[in-house]
């Protein structure tokens, strides 16, 4: 069985490739940066590939190596083995819900006469390919009851092709989309309106920027070459657009997003012909957005001088910010999401990471709070003018169950809960708070099995995002049970720059603020050892995309800290990020490096790449990455592996694993998903020493 003993051997084995070095220096502000490996950003070239596989082949005979794994795996493939349901939604007369029956890649959409009836397949999109890899990314159907459009995504990448299905026969049609990003479908009569980018250079797919961002109008029965182009803004080629219509087809609304933290919200009166758009907002640091259109009455979502949010009412004949009147004023708490059912709304407040949801009329007047079934996360759905509500709750000890909510009195009535291969009694799940450097007051969630003592021992997860305004509440995976059966806890810390606290709480950790949270995160580790729970010799840090700029942040700046480190899919070279597909859109987070000197030196100061230290033991570390990751390309990865390989010193394992037919993390299919669990898991419990029972 595994001892540090016996994972520091099998380390210290270890030929890791010999990465070529060239003698590209780039210049800024006067100040002269080496970047030998940007031969790697070539994701496409042969010796790229080349040294991909030689690293694959070294991290794939290390894993191999870990006498548990595939127990490991096997253990995964049990608890993840059960049937999963959304709560249902209502179209045109029909019923839908999606749900993945046991070890299924991708989840099915089922099409139901009435509710709780016989379902029957509508969308299979594990039929769209052999392993799984092509995913469903949206469904919408047209007001008129005709059609439906379905985007997908293939091997992980965020472009998306756009298929129509004719609702009376349930056959596909001749449509067909390519090269659409960041859409859905807005239907306007036989038609929709979709967001898209033109044709990529062949062979730069999924590296190079993306520009200009469109919006077609595509009419049902006709070839994409006829679309019509409905709006698009060369001067400035980075920023988003896209459109959304209301069912009556009676207001038509513009979102421009891309430079800022927020959006711009633009609205068309469809009743009036040749209108044209006027623009409500003018800040694109503050969100606006519709939550429900009635009449002439706009119910809109904004955080400007509120930043928690806030819901505010105009009118379509006066649409500016400036003529819109406070409807529900901004609360203790962050409002996280507004729903419009049965001529009521329901508000979701975000309290301590955790949801608290509350009834109001639409005159503003409060109801009564909805009594959820404990702490966690809730996402209702239903329409404006139908009585069904549902809503999906989930716990870090509850799978995603299905209640169906009587709005009139608030009476929540179980519709559908998953039958797991486990027993979720055994876990519990605890709220726990501590100081950050600076005094801050940080929240952190811990999940581990019952009984547990704080003998100093216990493996730990450590897990974070931190940035984008972006939650994290509690929720439900099974590909945790394996790890808290062997006495693992499962640590998720709430770090500043995301949206548990409002704006300025996400403002907080952004540009100048970034060290807060690094900060955050090194403070939950150092709390996690003093308190008891565990040791630095059995804390591992992972975090994914942002999160994994966090891992790679905290492991340079303390490499003592942590056994085990986990960056996933991260934004690694902090100069260059914004270089890359749509990079750029992320910099009202982080500052760019042409933006000044203060802020190139900020960046350079904690970017994982250029923290990296020749002669420093690192923690055992596996970055993960994957060839058709273009929201986090590849390059991050393979140059800061490359670096941190030629760096380190010491006995513990540095690796990367570089995933195929795979992409940032959405849409992976089971199969892919559940393999690289068992590699991260028992790379983390193998190098913590600990024996998997």
């Amino acid at each position: 069985m595994a001892t540090l003993a016996t994972t520091t051997a099998m380390a210290q084995q270890i030929q890791y490739p010999k990465a070529a070095k060239d003698g590209t220096v780039d210049e800024y502000f006067g100040v002269k940066v080496a970047d030998p490996y940007r031969w790697l950003e070539n994701d496409t070239s042969a010796q790229t590939a080349a040294w991909v596989e030689a690293e694959n082949k070294v991290t794939n005979a290390y894993l191999e190596k870990i006498p548990f794994r595939q127990k490991l795996l096997k253990r995964l493939q049990q608890v993840v083995n059960y049937d999963t349901s959304s709560a249902p939604s209502k179209h045109h007369g029909k019923w839908y819900v999606s749900g993945r029956t046991g070890l299924q890649n991708q989840s099915v959409i089922y099409q139901m006469d009435e509710l709780g009836g016989p379902q029957r397949v509508f969308l299979d999109p594990n039929a769209l390919s052999t392993d799984g890899t092509v995913a469903l990314k949206s469904l919408s159907f047209s007001h008129n009851g005709k059609w439906a459009a379905y985007s997908i995504s293939r091997s992980g990448s965020d472009w998306e092709e756009f298929f129509v299905i004719d609702l009376k026969t349930g056959q596909l049609t001749s449509d067909h989309i390519l090269w659409a990003k960041f859409s859905g479908a807005a239907w306007q009569g036989d038609g929709f309106y979709y967001s898209a980018y033109d044709a990529p250079e062949q062979g730069k797919e999924f590296s190079n920027v993306n520009e200009v961002h469109k919006i077609y109008y595509h009419k049902i029965g006709t070839p994409q070459s006829a679309d019509v182009l409905f709006y698009q803004n060369p001067s400035q080629p980075k920023r988003f657009y896209y459109a959304d219509i209301n069912e009556e087809e009676t207001v038509m609304y513009l979102y421009e997003a891309g430079a800022g933290a927020g959006n711009n919200l633009f609205v068309r009166d469809l009743r009036q012909p040749d209108s044209q758009f006027i623009q409500m907002t003018s800040d694109m640091d503050f969100q606006y957005s519709p939550v429900l259109t009635m009449g002439d009455k706009l119910y809109l979502f904004t955080n400007y001088k509120a930043p928690r949010g806030r819901l505010m009412v105009t009118d379509l004949r006066h649409p500016g910010l400036n003529d819109w009147q406070e409807l529900i004023p901004e609360q203790q708490h962050t409002l996280d999401g507004a729903a419009a059912v049965n001529g009521m709304l329901i508000l979701t407040y975000n309290q301590d990471a955790s949801d608290h949801a509350y009834v109001y009329d639409l005159d503003g007047r409060l109801r009564h709070q909805v009594t959820l079934p404990s702490v966690g996360s809730v996402g209702f759905s239903g329409k404006k003018d139908q009585p069904e509500c549902f809503y999906s709750f989930t716990s870090f000890t509850q799978p995603g169950t299905i209640y169906r909510y009587d709005i009139a009195n608030d009476k929540s009535t179980l519709y559908y809960a998953p039958k797991v291969a486990f027993r979720l009694d055994d876990f519990t799940s605890e709220q726990v708070f501590f100081q950050s450097k600076d005094g801050t007051r940080i929240p952190m969630f811990l999940t581990y099995k019952k009984g547990l003592k704080r003998n100093g021992r216990n493996p730990v997860y450590l897990y974070g995002y931190g940035g984008f305004n972006i939650s994290l509440g509690p929720g439900f995976s099974a590909s945790r049970i394996p790890f808290l059966e062997q006495g693992g806890i499962y640590a998720q810390v709430n770090l500043r720059g995301g949206g548990e606290y409002g704006e300025e709480w996400h403002l907080a950790g952004t540009k100048m603020q970034k060290q807060n949270v690094f900060d955050d995160f090194i403070a939950a580790a150092e709390w996690l050892i003093s308190e008891g729970y565990t040791t630095k010799d059995r804390l591992a840090i992972v975090g994914g995309s942002n999160g994994g700029l966090l891992v790679g942040a905290c492991m340079t700046q303390r490499p003592d800290l942590f056994r085990v480190a986990v960056p996933e899919v991260g934004v690694m070279d902090m100069l260059r990020y914004h270089r890359f597909t749509i990079g750029w859109n992320w910099a009202s987070d982080y500052g760019t490096s042409e933006d000044s000197p203060e802020m190139f030196n900020y960046l350079r100061a904690y970017s994982p790449l250029h923290n990296l230290k020749p002669g420093t033991a690192y923690p055992a570390t596996l970055v993960t990455t994957a060839d058709h990751d273009d929201r986090v390309v590849p390059a991050h990865s393979f140059k800061f592996a490359a670096t941190l390989q030629e760096c380190h010193q010491g006995p513990n394992p540095v690796l990367i694993r570089i995933d195929t037919k795979a992409g940032h993390g959405g849409g992976k299919p089971l199969a892919k998903v559940l393999e690289e669990q068992a590699d991260i898991y028992s790379f983390i419990l193998y190098n913590m020493g600990v024996k998997f029972k």
